[in-house]
């Protein structure tokens, strides 16, 4: 059905003789052919959101509904993709227009003309349901891509092809109470809508990210939520890149929603460089990123979130572990509060729309761990962590009120630490993981089972470091028995010996569990060990002025591999030096 403009208002455009489309419809604006989305209905007259540049669109120019919801194209060819807010490649772009993306283009989201080996699994007479696997491509080389039975279909499968073809022929033949049904390898779903699960899970094993400070004292669960609020310049991006690049998942999503272009030109540059620790082979092959940047229309950022979680959820559905980086949600929002005020809607908070919280919720609640439909028991996790921008570092702003609400880690960025010059910036008073409790049995089976113990003093020596520091502000550090100065002393080297990590030095940008444990264990028997030895009577100058404590601190920069030796070695001199030191004390008394 056609309608006419009748009103252009930015990125909202009105036309009426639209009695017929449902609510988010895609339509075709002007004889430009804008894409668009339909976002309010009052008669026949639909407000519509474009997604593209409305400059030289007027009143009286058709709008032709597609009468489809906006949908992404899922199948091989995703991995390594980088697409705008609506799912449009951007490499195929530029190869046809240039540098500039031109209005109303029309491209593929998928490749339908390249050939793929798609290798069967299931057999002919096999019942098959939604989710089941019919067979694989290998898309990458480390993802399997599977071919799977779309949801809410059902049947005796009849005939299955072996061999290369597209995504758009026919792989297989279901004979369902409807009739024979002809399954191609892509599938089209609607972003705004979750895809379908048997049954979600309670988390219980972390999502490692080699950052010590995330791992050790924040740990975010695979399938959990996350968030990262922070003022500017804090790091909230470079902290998102490095969760990006050494995440223990299958699959990263990166959503730049909104940021710099020059920031997502760093991904592009960085990930075909940089080599996955697990596998060896670059991070693109395991990695898809949508762009959409601050000087791309503003409508598709909010499109982009719902882009990203929904090629997420196909990965899951698989049985993959996915994360969904959204860089920022601050941006999402922004995008909101405008569409919001064109539509001349009771304004909330700040301006935002007062379903900005359930909008928010909409997105995070899709995140989570399940088990996948189909006949076997797969089980892929989504998880979700979503970069938050209060004007000022003010989180008690709209935008990141509703975020906390809703999340379960908080990895607060300090801008006092940013510049300090310690990243990450994550503030340990004030940050917080909901998940510490539920993964501490993961911890203390796989990793040490010393970690719990462990995690509680480190969080002790830090929070007794804040108070004494208030008293060494007021009347000097003179004032401070031996004992409260040795526990600055060993919050110190927590901070700058632990906490503290470059991720541009080619082993200090990421450590195991493994490794982080053996650190932790150093710094904390340096503490006890000192603490006994001024029981002892020796003297506080030479307990803090011992030369292995530069040992210590630069073990952090030991290769994985050699870890062991190393950690044997240090700890062996620990003792000697400190043994040397309470017997010459004894002596002298």
């Amino acid at each position: 059905m056609q309608g006419t403009i009748e009103k252009v208002s930015g990125p909202l455009i009105v036309a009426s003789g639209m009695a017929d489309v449902q609510m988010y419809d895609v339509v075709r604006v002007s004889d430009k052919h804008l894409i668009g989305e339909v976002i309010e209905l009052r008669g026949d007259r639909a407000s519509i959101q474009v997604y593209e540049e409305t400059g030289g669109i007027g009143p009286g120019e058709p709008v032709e509904s597609t009468g489809a919801p906006l949908s992404v194209e899922l199948g091989p060819g995703l991995i390594e993709s980088i697409y705008d807010g609506i799912q449009r490649p951007l490499n195929k772009i530029r190869e046809q227009m240039g540098d500039r993306i031109t209005r109303g283009i029309e491209v593929e989201s998928l490749d339908h003309s390249k050939k793929w080996d798609f290798k069967p699994v299931a057999r002919v007479g096999d019942e098959l349901v939604g989710g089941d696997v019919l067979g694989t491509v290998q898309e990458s080389v480390t993802v399997l891509h599977k071919i799977m039975v779309p949801p809410h279909i059902k049947g005796a499968l009849t005939w299955i092809y072996a061999g290369e073809a597209t995504i758009v022929e026919p792989i297989a033949k279901l004979k369902t109470a409807d009739g024979e049904v002809e399954l191609p390898m892509m599938q089209r779903w609607p972003v705004r809508r979750g895809r379908p699960y048997k049954q979600k899970l309670p988390p219980n094993e972390p999502m490692l990210t080699g950052q010590r400070v995330i791992d050790t004292l924040f740990p975010v669960a695979k399938g959990g939520v996350a968030a990262i609020p922070g003022p500017f310049g804090s790091g909230k991006t470079v902290t998102q890149h490095q969760l990006a690049k050494w995440a223990d998942a299958d699959i990263i999503v990166y959503v730049g929603c909104g940021e710099r272009g020059n920031e997502m030109t760093d991904v592009l540059m960085e990930f075909p460089e940089l080599n996955d620790p697990r596998t060896g082979q670059s991070l693109m092959k395991r990695t898809v990123l949508i762009a959409n940047t601050s000087d791309m229309p503003v409508a598709a950022r909010e499109a982009s979130i719902y882009t990203g979680i929904t090629i997420a959820e196909y990965f899951r559905d698989m049985g993959y572990k996915v994360a969904v980086m959204a860089d920022s949600t601050s941006r999402w929002a922004e995008a909101l509060r405008e569409m919001s005020g064109r539509l001349e809607e009771m304004p909330g908070e700040e301006g935002y729309p007062a379903y900005l919280s359930s909008r928010m919720a909409e997105f995070y609640e899709r995140a989570g761990i399940v088990k996948t439909l189909g006949g076997d028991d797969r089980e892929g996790a989504v998880s979700a962590i979503g970069a938050v921008s209060p004007p000022g570092g003010d989180i008690s702003e709209p935008v990141s009120q509703a975020t906390l609400r809703i999340v379960k880690v908080y990895w607060g960025l300090s801008s006092r630490l940013a510049y300090a010059r310690h990243f990450p910036a994550i503030d340990w008073l004030q940050s917080y993981s909901l998940y510490t409790d539920r993964l501490m049995g993961w911890f203390r089976e796989h990793v040490n089972p010393e970690w719990e113990d462990m995690l509680l003093e480190t969080m002790k020596m830090l929070q007794d470091e804040s108070e004494l520091d208030e008293i060494v502000r007021l009347v000097g550090i003179d004032a401070l028995s031996y004992k409260d100065r040795l526990t600055l002393e060993g919050a110190r080297s927590i901070r700058e010996d632990y906490l503290h990590q470059n991720s541009f030095h080619e082993v200090d940008t990421y450590t195991s569990p493994q490794k982080q444990y053996m650190m932790l264990k150093l710094i904390l028997d340096y503490y006890n060990k000192g603490m006994a030895a001024l029981n002892a009577d020796a003297p506080f100058s030479k307990i803090v002025g011992l030369p292995v404590r530069e040992e210590i601190g630069r073990i952090k920069y030991t290769p994985e591999a050699d870890m062991e030796k190393r950690y044997e070695e240090v700890s062996n001199t620990l003792d000697a030096q400190m043994r040397a030191l309470v017997e010459g004390s004894v002596e002298h008394a």
